[in-house]
């Protein structure tokens, strides 16, 4: 959204080494290769396959904000939402975040851990990956947008002092190896709404647009080559070309000059386009409105899906009226009808009723929703398919199990002889799923060279029909250099769909009796006193990780 309305070479290799200057937590998954993901073939995006992606998309911002976390979590559950959002029959979300969320500081909040308990304790790229992995399991892909580089607000260009291009270009190499496996997140937009001193083709390092998306671009697909490069175009200062448009909307230097990638057909360009609610513009009060409307978005966007340059997504565009009547509604009208004579790609600006000046699909109670702006929006709604795309951070398990560990700590001071805890698995699948399958870590460090023991005090469906290991790991990471590892025999049943293991209370402890400190301990969460996700605690199903991240 238009925040002020409203709203040198590259070097691949060192741009990939600075994603491990921040503390992110999960580890990086490289692609196995191009099944379930997209590229461009003219001005189509198609799948693997040469078939041609049909979307109807919407933005749900949060992350970019100082909430770090989507907005309307407070009154609603995640999983609530994103049920609408497949009802209402929307399979593509442009996900807006800030370069802040990921700090060491920046934690997520307004969030009503009541309704979304699986939510409690996650940092917010955690949450990231939650909204990523359930809405992969209705079918919904996603693309990031890196909207700010912190919250305070939108910058002209898409980097600042605090937060220079180095840092742009490293959190999305990291976001990139992040999501490299998971179909599920299809690209990045690499910076919203490109302003001000903002320029293309002129060859200027620090203004030129399109040479930053080049590098930004490049950087990404040495590590994911998958995914789809979204580029927006800028404000004015284009080389050859005087006029002005809206922020990110004047996409006017793409014929002559385009964004060149070093992976090809992975180019898509993103104008954004907003009505007089937003702010006022010569073309709205010219004689022949609404009629001039098309002539402007073929000159400013439009001629680069026409001449079969690249795919064009209209990354955002929204406002408060849709009558045929006032001077929004007919211009938002006009647009939706030129997406739909044109076959373009969109991403309606927004879910959220809280955006100012365009309100959302949603309405301020969070949950009705606006069937007028859906009557209008129905003009481009095609029919989807709505499959389940697979997990995230790693390869899909072969048996879709989904298996979440509630964890409550037993001891939550540092300086202890005996690190406790209570589990239970619960089976958010809805089929049954045999325990001698299941395998579960606790990570720690040992502190020290003294063996170890874990031991079972107490299981609800009794300790004969669990096994415990501890076991070093080979390369130690920050906060674990050891786990607890808990599986269950061949007798000891199934975990029945929806259900719990009920209560496993277990403790680990040095066979001298000496002291830990837990402080640092990985899987340590000594706020957790009743029973919540904790997704450093991991859960395997034969063998293959199917819940948390490993350290």
């Amino acid at each position: 959204m238009i925040l002020g309305f409203r709203k040198l070479r590259l070097v691949l290799l060192a741009l990939v080494l600075l994603a491990g200057a921040y503390a992110y937590p999960g580890q990086p998954v490289k692609a196995a290769g191009g099944e379930g993901y997209y590229h461009t073939s003219g001005n189509r995006i198609v799948d693997a396959a040469g078939n041609p992606a049909v979307f109807n998309g919407l933005n749900w911002f949060g992350f970019e904000t100082s909430n770090y976390s989507p907005h309307g979590l407070w009154s609603r559950s995640m999983d609530d939402v994103l049920d609408q959002i497949k009802a209402k029959g929307y399979n593509l979300i442009r996900l807006p975040y800030c370069n802040q969320m990921f700090d060491a500081g920046s934690e997520a909040n307004s969030i009503d851990y009541a309704k979304n308990q699986d939510l409690a304790g996650l940092k917010p790229i955690q949450i990231m990956d939650k909204l990523i992995e359930k809405a992969g399991a209705r079918g919904i892909r996603i693309f990031l947008d890196r909207h700010r580089p912190d919250s305070g607000g939108q910058s002209t260009l898409w980097y600042t002092a605090a937060y220079p291009e180095s840092r742009w270009i490293s959190d999305w190499v990291m976001l990139a190896g992040r999501y490299a496996n998971n179909p599920v997140v299809i690209g990045a937009d690499l910076h919203n709404e490109p302003h001000g001193t903002a320029s293309w083709g002129t060859g200027d390092l620090n203004t030129d647009w399109r040479l930053a998306s080049q590098r930004a671009g490049n950087a990404i697909l040495a590590v994911n080559p998958n995914w789809l490069i979204i580029v927006e175009g800028i404000e004015k200062n284009v080389q050859g070309n005087s006029s002005g448009y809206w922020w990110g909307g004047n996409l006017t230097g793409v014929r002559n000059y385009p964004v060149q990638l070093s992976v090809p057909n992975r180019v898509v360009y993103s104008p954004h386009d907003y009505g007089p609610g937003v702010a006022s513009q010569p073309w709205f009060s010219a004689a022949n409105f609404p009629n001039n409307m098309p002539e402007l978005w073929d000159n400013m966007w439009g001629y680069i899906s026409k001449e079969q340059i690249a795919p064009v997504l209209a990354g955002e565009f929204g406002g408060r009226s849709v009558d045929t009547l006032s001077v929004e509604g007919k211009w938002q009208n006009a647009l939706v009808k030129y997406i739909g004579q044109n076959n373009l790609y969109w991403t309606y600006w927004s879910l959220n009723p809280n955006s100012g000046d365009t309100g959302g699909l949603l309405l301020d109670d969070w949950t009705s929703w606006n069937e007028p702006k859906q009557t209008m929006l129905d003009v481009i709604m095609k029919p989807v398919t709505f499959t389940p795309i697979g997990e995230p951070g790693g390869e899909p398990d072969p048996g879709n199990a989904k298996v979440t560990p509630l964890y409550r700590v037993g001891e939550t001071g540092t300086a202890v002889n005996a690190i406790r805890a209570s589990l239970q698995l619960k089976n958010e699948s809805g089929a049954s799923i045999p325990l001698s399958e299941l395998t579960v870590r606790y990570w720690y460090t040992s502190d020290g060279s003294a063996a170890q023991t874990v031991e079972l005090d107490y299981a609800a469906m009794g300790k004969d029909k669990l096994l415990t290991s501890v076991v070093t790991i080979a390369q130690p990471s920050a906060g674990a250099d050891t786990y607890a590892e808990i599986s269950f025999t061949s007798n000891a049943g199934a975990l029945a769909a929806s259900g719990t293991t009920g209560d496993i209370q277990f403790r680990i402890h040095k066979n001298n009796w000496a002291n830990y400190n837990q402080a640092d301990d990985y899987s340590f969460k000594p706020s957790l006193t009743s029973y919540t996700a904790n997704d450093r605690i991991t859960v395997y199903h034969k063998g293959k990780l199917i819940y948390g991240i490993e350290p």
